[in-house]
């Protein structure tokens, strides 16, 4: 499946393009704002029926008011009573308006609520899944086409559509004759628009997946600008842009042609009405059938219609772009959520993990993780070696349940994971990976990230991460905004702040993925110190593909194909001259190279 479409899913079980199934899946964020949505209404009835009130004043004031023997009230009234219309459509349609637009933005603010919610809340197989920029689309863009529908749309099919029944009802009383012939056009248009209707869904829909797959090139050149320039890849990227950016005028300009041709057909179906209605009038007109005002009021009252029948017709394309966002929005709304897990209360672990018999495996063809198990005692400390792609980051993801595995059980303290509830369960531990991820926020923010800061804390973390100095030296101190992803910091200071915030946390169980993979030696012996007084007294998961970081280990698990091919302390392994004796005699050789 494509990336960008993958949040797609069908709407309370339907099509997610169905209107009626969009209005069904709205009807609760709906329901509670039915007062204002009433008001709403009521006042576009109001600017609806004002439509029809111009022709009514027109037939008196042409039959009465002109002439020497002009009645005095039409002369007057007439013009009086159109200034009142004007003033009482005026107040009408702000009010609408204003209602329509509470409604929508109440609306529209829970549904970003929730899809953020959800985003938050649902597994970490969502994130392998979905790319950023389809998120992004989604919660930040896609959910104001829901508010162009609701606004636009919805106001067209209220308002136009009373007015065009307002209007029909005119005309009706009128002249029953000549309605007949408005009649017998709109189920012409009706199933006209209907064809149309059919490709623009499809068309809304791949425009929507391209839209999306050119923000992810967009977000994968801004990621990896420096690689870009180094391999001079900015024809390449360039190129690919372009491409996709053509791609897609060319959806924009087939979605062009298959909406614009909705309003010239109707406006030709118009005209030919409009013309069969002149000629008949003219014949009836001739047979004193009808009157000078009443013929007016007519040709003026289906002049009118043809107006909200043009909106109405328009609202297409932006009904089904709307449609089509609600795919995106629903789609992720309705995403599972992470397991709540049981509820079975943990304050402080002692600190004991057991992984027993487990399994895993991202997909059938091959297995990440092959009935590993091994047992950490409190206050141990663990390594995990291995090449890569061995399972050893698989592992270690487990126990946090950022994935649950699919046999065996990951314990602590000799209870299963999944029977602890999964706040208190994340309480117990402090995670440093390979991949940083800092906030743009404060260094004291960040360090304790989740918690209210509490500045003695904070620079005690700091200073064992051998990032005091650095930070004293900033005007700002720990209130230093470091930007996007701490860029204002270098690769080893940013390593070092993450490290600080596993320290400020201080929980009992530590998992460091890589924790000293960016810091040059000299940084790297000051944190490795200050780790091993964290380490005391806490259990303590370690991968790390320099082997040197981690020969103090009190015990080290070398992992090979998903399976634990050997264990033992530094000495009894190179002692066994096995994988990680090899593994240890080519860094050696490299470093010494």
């Amino acid at each position: 499946m494509n990336k960008s479409a993958s949040l797609r899913k069908p709407i309370g079980g339907t099509d997610a393009s169905s209107p009626t199934a969009f209005l069904k899946r709205l009807w609760p964020y709906i329901r509670p704002l039915l007062g204002m949505v009433f008001l709403g209404i009521s006042t576009m009835g109001i600017v609806a029926a004002t439509e029809a009130g111009i022709p009514m004043l027109l037939k008196p004031l042409l039959d009465h008011g002109f002439g020497a023997k002009g009645s005095d009230h039409a002369k007057w009234l007439v013009p009086l009573a159109v200034v009142g219309l004007a003033l009482v459509r005026g107040v009408a349609q702000y009010a609408s308006g204003y209602f329509l637009s509470y409604v929508s933005n109440k609306i529209l603010l829970q549904l970003r609520l929730e899809m953020f919610h959800r985003m938050i809340h649902t597994s970490a197989g969502f994130f392998q899944r979905e790319t950023a920029s389809t998120v992004i689309n989604a919660i930040v863009f896609e959910v104001n086409q829901i508010l162009s529908v609701l606004q636009s749309v919805v106001v067209t099919l209220v308002r136009d559509s009373l007015t065009v029944v307002f209007l029909l009802g005119y005309l009706f009383i009128l002249n029953w004759w000549l309605t007949l012939i408005v009649a017998v056009i709109l189920p012409a248009i009706g199933w006209l628009v209907s064809k149309i209707n059919r490709r623009l869904r499809r068309l809304n829909r791949e425009h929507q997946a391209l839209t999306n797959e050119l923000s992810y090139v967009v977000e994968e050149t801004v990621g990896g600008y420096k690689v870009v320039k180094v391999h001079n890849g900015e024809r390449y990227e360039i190129d690919r842009f372009t491409d996709m950016s053509h791609r897609l005028r060319g959806y924009s300009m087939r979605m062009q042609v298959s909406g614009g041709l909705a309003q010239p057909l109707t406006q030709f179906l118009a005209s030919i009405a409009l013309a069969i209605v002149l000629t008949i009038a003219v014949v009836q007109s001739a047979n004193d059938q009808t009157t000078v005002g009443g013929f007016v009021a007519f040709v003026t009252s289906m002049l009118l219609v043809i107006s909200p029948l043009k909106h109405l017709i328009d609202i297409n394309q932006p009904m089904q772009r709307g449609m089509t966002a609600a795919e995106l929005i629903f789609g992720l709304i309705d995403e599972p959520m992470e397991p709540a897990g049981g509820g079975r209360h943990l304050s402080r672990a002692c600190g004991e993990v057991e992984f027993r018999d487990v399994n895993f495996a991202y997909s059938v063809d091959r297995a990440t993780l092959d009935h590993v198990s091994f047992k950490v005692a409190p206050g141990e400390m663990v390594a995990l070696a291995g090449p890569s792609g061995s399972g050893k980051t698989t592992l270690v993801n487990l126990l946090p349940r950022f994935f649950d595995p699919q046999g065996g059980q990951v314990l602590v303290d000799g209870v299963p994971i999944t029977e602890y509830d999964l706040h208190d369960l994340r309480g117990q531990m402090a995670m440093v990976s390979q991949d940083v991820v800092l906030f743009n926020d404060t260094i004291a923010a960040n360090v304790a990230y989740g918690q209210t800061p509490d500045r003695e804390r904070v620079m005690s973390a700091l200073t064992a991460a051998n990032l005091a100095d650095v930070v004293n030296g900033l005007p700002e101190g720990i209130d230093t905004l470091i930007g996007g992803n701490g860029m204002r910091l270098s690769g080893g200071q940013r390593q070092r702040l993450a490290i600080a915030r596993a320290i400020y946390k201080d929980a009992p169980i530590l998992i460091l993925d890589e924790a000293t993979s960016a810091l040059d030696s000299e940084s790297e012996l000051h944190v490795q110190a200050a780790l091993e007084t964290l380490m005391k007294g806490r259990t303590t998961l370690v991968i790390a593909h320099r082997l040197s970081t981690i020969e103090r280990a009190d015990r080290i698990l070398v992992m090979e194909a998903g399976k634990i091919a050997e264990q033992g302390s530094h000495a009894e392994l190179l002692r066994m001259g096995g994988l990680y004796a090899h593994l240890h005699r080519i860094q050696y050789q490299q470093q010494t190279a």
